[in-house]
């Protein structure tokens, strides 16, 4: 069954016919039988169609963009990228000293000298390593120094440094870090120095990251709009239907993809190929997870830091407070024998309050006794006030009637004084008179 890209690439094999040459080559067979079931799967897909090929592998991408033979692909795409027009003058060796080893971290490496004087560096990375800004200002020194030495030698009396031109580094990305993740919308990133004054300097060094990770995610399902974003969709899509809409829109790049599949056609050279990725893979993704172990390794070492700081100020505060306990644990003895004594002196005081309780419970009893003697005399008293009353009564009655008396015995006075006096009297008139008035 004829796929997408076999429409447009009849030259593409089917899965049977390379299995067949593999099969039959005992060299070949060792070498895909020595692969994973995901890598044989991944090689078959590319070669077949049935998945785009992988462009920046460094085999494919050098073929395509092969500055001695077609100049004018690179040409095209670092026009778009630095946006003038540019021509290649000539490819420079990119053989420079990387430090500790660096050029292993990159896939493709294509260094060209443009007709102004100024150099392009253009690299591929698959994984996007650590501190991709300063990897890339050691690379864009090591350049400029190298034409400065250039063209000083080359110019000697007659140099000046308006003879050294820009250098333009740019890194492509197969797979970002972190960094640029942090910018979801983004991917094309362009770096060059200035003041924050205003003053113009040309200071040369120019740089562009290109994360094609962001790129694919940022224009999933979207039209290819411009040639920039079709030179980016040829780098990272691998889905045919995609590539199919890019060979529909922009179909120079056709003949891009047909320099790859002729490439494929050599079983034997495809497969080396394949063989040399799954290489550069493993061996950056074992830098990668070295450059991990180191962030981990110094992440834990500055944690250890912490800690150790932690603990000595957990130790001081711990020696703080044991001193601390030490003079509580002395003022709790003191004041453990301090409340001892008052337990004593407590004790003391209790037995004397026992004591006046029993005092006090003895004079509660006379208290009830003298209450009940109260009682009783108060009972005499109302008792003999009522006998009391009873005599006043009778006293006043008898009073009374000592009064009758006496009036009555100073009548008899009187009675017996007058008639002593009547029976003196010689007036009969006068005597009559006298007892009318006494009523005798």
């Amino acid at each position: 069954m004829t796929n997408n890209l076999q429409q447009y690439f009849p030259m593409i094999r089917t899965k049977e016919d390379i299995l067949s040459e593999v099969n039959s080559n005992r060299k070949l067979m060792n070498r895909f039988y020595s692969w994973t079931r995901e890598q044989r799967k991944e090689f078959l897909d590319f070669c077949t169609g049935a998945k785009g090929v992988k462009v920046l592998y460094d085999s494919f991408s050098k073929e395509v963009l092969n500055p001695e033979n077609t100049p004018e692909r690179l040409e095209d795409f670092l026009s778009l990228l630095i946006k003038r027009s540019v021509k290649i003058l000539y490819t420079l060796p990119n053989d420079s000293t990387r430090i500790a080893d660096e050029s292993s971290l990159i896939i493709t490496d294509i260094v060209v000298e443009l007709e102004d004087g100024s150099i392009a560096n253009v690299e591929v990375q698959k994984i996007g390593y650590k501190f991709p800004g300063e990897r890339s200002a050691c690379y864009s020194a090591d350049m400029l120094l190298r034409q400065y030495k250039r063209v000083r030698d080359t110019r000697k009396r007659n140099f000046s440094y308006e003879d050294i031109k820009s250098i333009y580094t740019i890194v492509i990305f197969e797979r970002c870090d972190a960094s640029f993740r942090e910018y979801p919308n983004t991917y094309i990133h362009y770096f060059e120095q200035c003041s924050d004054s205003g003053l113009k300097l040309e200071l040369l060094q120019k740089y562009i990251f290109i994360p094609l990770d962001i790129f694919k995610k940022n224009r999933h399902n979207k039209p290819i709009e411009n040639r920039l974003e079709a030179w980016l969709a040829f780098f990272s899509e691998d889905d045919p239907k995609r590539i199919a809409e890019l060979i529909a829109a922009f179909p120079e790049f056709k003949f891009m993809y047909e320099d790859i599949y002729r490439i494929c056609q050599n079983m034997e050279e495809v497969m080396g190929i394949f063989s040399e990725e799954l290489r550069i893979l493993d061996r950056n993704t074992v830098q990668l997870m070295i450059d991990e172990m180191q962030d981990e390794l110094d992440s834990k070492r500055l944690e250890y830091a912490l800690q150790k700081d932690e603990i000595q100020s957990l130790n001081a505060k711990l020696q703080h407070q044991e001193n601390e306990k030490m003079e509580l644990s002395a003022e709790i003895n003191s004041r453990r024998e301090e409340v001892n004594v008052l337990n004593m002196e407590l004790s003391e005081r209790r037995g004397e309050v026992e004591a006046l309780n029993g005092e006090l419970s003895e004079r509660r009893g006379e208290v009830e006794a003298l209450n009940e003697e109260l009682s009783e005399r108060r009972e005499k008293v109302e008792t003999l006030s009522t006998e009391l009353a009873v005599g006043k009564e009778k006293i006043n009655a008898l009073n009374t009637e000592l009064e009758r008396i006496n009036i009555l015995n100073r009548k008899l006075v009187e009675e017996n004084r007058i008639d002593d006096i009547v029976k003196a009297s010689t007036n009969e008139a006068f005597r009559m008179q006298l007892l009318k008035e006494f009523g005798i």
